[in-house]
């Protein structure tokens, strides 16, 4: 548990206020429904060690690594609650679908193909990758993933030349997850990388952490990990990737177009609507740091937006 004598933050600072009053009604009348999962799934083996080959920068880098009860219980998945708290206490309750199956598809799929976890697992070696990971609402962790690099899985469906962007779509139960109307964001999630940034080797496709499987409230058992982007670039429990032409439409874009654009790159240089984005709360730390250009990936990405506003473009 963290605590401060004065927090900066309120969940109303960082939370579209639609969302924030809902919650109550969802901790009262969800409880149940998570507590009473057996449903027609069966749950996943309990986590489990991965075997990954360590990397080093820039797939890695030295920061302390956040411990791993503050990032197993400080978590963004509004389909389990919209405090950060909620996840941890009601995502373990969800029976995860086994197997798990993922759709590659599109018009910029010249193989559209549906794979199950284990069939992902094999794509390519597994590798553990410390990444710092800054959020929209200006806190950040450092987190060990274990994953491979999106592109691999991305090159199986050979992209032709309308594949422009990438689509990404969770997995979304009304049984036994919270409404939209709850939420206070439409469901299933959605998100969306340009192209080149998806198939940018630092894009990660991330199946465990800390050397184990995913935790339910960190996304299990599949989910996307972009280091240089803001938090909500995470997209959590994926079962479908389209390869398309035009720009998709991201969940918190269309919940609120004014605060959350396509791109959402980490930029101390353009402030939030709300707030100053040049500095950061590191998770388990008391003072506050300068927030980085591209979360300090610079060398690796600011290139792909050399010919972009960055302020428009945010």
């Amino acid at each position: 548990m963290i605590i401060r004598k004065q927090p900066e933050l309120r969940y109303s600072d960082v939370t579209p206020k639609n969302v924030y009053l809902n919650r109550r009604r969802f901790l009262g009348a969800s409880a149940a429904a998570l507590g009473s999962l057996a449903g027609p799934y069966s749950a996943l083996a309990a986590p489990t060690k991965l075997n990954a080959v360590k990397t080093q920068a820039p797939f890695s880098v030295t920061d302390k690594e956040t411990p791993l009860s503050t990032v197993t219980n400080y978590n963004n998945f509004y389909e389990f609650g919209t405090d950060k708290p909620d996840p941890g206490r009601n995502a373990p309750k969800w029976h995860v679908p086994d197997p798990w199956m993922v759709r590659i598809e599109g018009a910029g799929a010249g193989k559209p193909q549906t794979l199950d976890l284990n069939a992902i697992m094999k794509i390519a070696p597994l590798e553990e990758r410390i990444y710092r990971h800054r959020c929209v609402e200006r806190w950040s962790i450092i987190v060990p993933w274990i994953g491979f690099s999106l592109s691999a899985l991305l090159k199986l469906a050979e992209p032709n030349g309308n594949a422009k962007y990438v689509a990404f779509q969770s997995y979304y139960d009304p049984k036994v997850m919270l409404s939209s109307g709850e939420a206070g964001i439409r469901f299933p999630y959605v998100e969306g990388l340009r192209m080149d940034e998806a198939m940018n080797s630092l894009a990660m496709l991330v199946v465990g952490l800390y050397g184990e499987t995913l935790p339910n409230q960190n996304g299990a058992p599949f989910r996307l990990v972009v280091p240089w982007k803001y938090g909500f670039k995470s997209i959590k429990s994926i079962n479908k990737i389209s390869l398309v032409e035009k720009e998709p439409p991201t969940t918190w874009n269309i919940a609120n177009s004014r605060e959350y654009g396509f791109y959402s790159n980490v930029n101390p240089e353009v402030d939030h609507p709300r707030w100053s984005q040049a500095t950061e709360e590191r998770l388990g730390e008391l003072a506050r740091r300068k927030t980085l250009k591209f979360n300090g990936y610079g060398d690796q990405v600011a290139a792909m937006y050399a010919f972009m506003d960055l302020r428009k473009n945010y």
